[in-house]
């Protein structure tokens, strides 16, 4: 970071300001008693509060350079833990790119969007890249001008839409044609909303965060079962390997995918209300080893940096799990396309939703999309 660069450069230069300071045999105390309206004294005193403010400058100096050396930890074992994507968004037409969102007279700033993927495979892909050319997960994740609030719209997988240059398509496909340019290019497509950043997540790194957390709590509306385990209808508390089979449970669910979906959104809701109680920020090793798991499943354009990051993260410090808003992108219902089966979206109702996203103003008319939103207990 340039405020390391330029604390990095100093310290020498500084200590040698305290080592003539020392050198010489001068009272450092302020000598408050003595600064009396005698005029035979004052310009001794006069010098002797010069080598004080020197002192103390020099120890406010040294003390900066502690909490920036601290500053630099950090920044470097969180943000720095974190894969780049390269080129993300260098392939991309600017001018057939949605035009940039404008900053709210208010809050001073745009809202802000990222393009979040995401496989819940065990392959070991590239960072970024997907184990098997596909996204498991599509969600847009909206941060609102004021910084308070955020929307999190899940798109199926299967949904049927335009693929640039390649015809109609599952979503998905267009990052197995084109990677994450062309799911970009895609979706402002669909939605005509600029996506500001793109963020590729391993569900199955994330199970780690949940070992880290101690367990994360989900309630389900009625008993199922993967795998070696059963979800008992009610409260349930997972650790890492039992989240696992609950993320990829999806057969057995009454509304298939949809409700894997809805499953991937309150696990993510879940565990943002674990990572932000009382009892992951009282065990500085519990935040740190859940930070560092939930860092490590998660690959950014290279367009953040890493002061990018913190200073994000400081700017998004007002967000928390109540202030965010999960849906689903409205469908109208399923079909066959040739051999595969695929979702429809509900253009329309689609449509108001971009539309309210484009405005900042999902938030204000969530009602409207009450039978999109996650539902306090998913089946």
């Amino acid at each position: 970071m340039s405020t390391d660069d330029r604390g990095a450069s100093r310290p020498a230069e500084h200590d040698g300001d305290l080592r003539s300071t020392g050198d010489t045999d001068v009272d450092t105390s302020l000598g408050l008693d003595d600064l009396s309206g005698d005029e035979a004294n004052a310009p001794r005193e006069r010098h002797r509060l010069r080598r004080t403010l020197v002192v103390v400058g020099s120890l406010v100096l040294v003390l900066a350079l502690v909490v920036g050396g601290a500053a630099w930890f950090l920044v470097d074992r969180y943000a720095g833990n974190v894969e780049r994507v390269g080129d993300v968004f260098a392939e991309l037409d600017e001018g057939a790119r949605p035009a940039p969102a404008t900053p709210a007279e208010a809050a001073g700033e745009p809202p802000l969007t990222f393009l979040l993927v995401g496989s819940d495979t065990r392959a070991e892909p590239a960072p970024g890249e997907l184990p098997d050319g596909r996204s498991d997960a599509i969600m847009i994740v909206r941060f609102t001008a004021d910084r308070q609030h955020a929307q999190l719209i899940s798109i199926p997988r299967d949904s049927w839409v335009d693929i640039p240059g390649r015809g109609m398509n599952k979503i998905n496909a267009s990052y197995a044609f084109g990677g994450p340019s062309l799911l970009i290019q895609t979706v402002e497509q669909l939605t005509q909303l600029r996506i500001d950043h793109y963020a590729a997540i391993d569900f199955d790194g994330l199970i780690q965060v949940t070992d880290d957390l101690g367990g994360v709590d989900v309630v389900v509306a009625a008993t199922t079962s993967n795998g070696p385990y059963t979800f008992e209808a009610g409260m349930n508390h997972l650790d890492g390997e039992q989240a696992r089979w609950y993320l990829a449970e999806r057969k057995t669910l009454p509304g298939g995918d949809f409700d894997r979906v809805r499953r991937q959104q309150q696990y993510l809701k879940s565990m943002f209300e674990k990572l932000f109680s009382s009892d992951t920020f009282s065990s500085p090793t519990r935040l740190d080893g859940a930070l560092r798991a939930v860092t490590s499943a998660v690959a950014v354009d290279d367009g953040l940096g890493n002061t990018d990051m913190v200073q994000l993260a400081y700017s998004l410090r007002g967000v928390r799990p109540e202030n965010i808003d999960f849906f689903t992108a409205p469908v109208r219902g399923t079909g066959m396309e040739g051999p595969a089966s695929v979702v429809y979206l509900e253009d329309v109702a689609a449509d108001r939703m971009w539309g309210y996203l484009r405005n900042d103003s999902l938030g204000q008319n969530a009602d409207e999309f009450a039978d999109d939103a996650l539902p306090e207990v998913p089946r």
